[in-house]
């Protein structure tokens, strides 16, 4: 079960991220199924429903990530936390080269590779919108 996010946090939240899918970086006026708030940390795994926990995610990225908080690093074989929005630089992370996203760090090769940021259909996506 999900709790109740107050229209007033949830406002924080979109403004914060001026609009952008915090995690690939999509506006979400552009891309089809908009955006939705996310637990960083998913409440099952005792993340509590407060702004510091909180980031507006496309419904690619939420869909991708789930509940997950991190992975198996493919390089390393270790695993390794997701991308915190709140507490990770993004441009330490990635970067954008061309229409895709490269990681730079294990964080990013992990938090890219379960949210398929570089899926065709995505990088596809980018083009259409000459977004990077």
């Amino acid at each position: 079960m999900t709790s109740y996010i107050s229209t007033d946090l949830r406002r924080l939240v979109i403004e914060r991220a001026a609009g952008r899918c915090e995690y690939c970086r999509i506006s979400e006026s552009d891309t089809f199924y908009g955006c939705q708030i996310d637990h960083i940390i998913a409440e099952k795994h005792h993340g509590d429903t407060i702004e510091s926990n909180l980031a507006l995610t496309c419904a690619y990225c939420n869909r991708y990530k789930g509940t997950d908080i991190g992975s198996i690093a493919k390089s390393t074989g270790e695993y390794v936390r997701f991308y915190n929005p709140r507490t990770d630089n993004w441009f330490e992370h990635f970067r954008f080269v061309s229409f895709e996203i490269l990681p730079l760090t294990p964080i990013g090769e992990t938090t890219s590779t379960i949210l398929r940021f570089n899926d065709p259909d995505r990088i596809l996506e980018r083009e259409a919108i000459g977004e990077t």
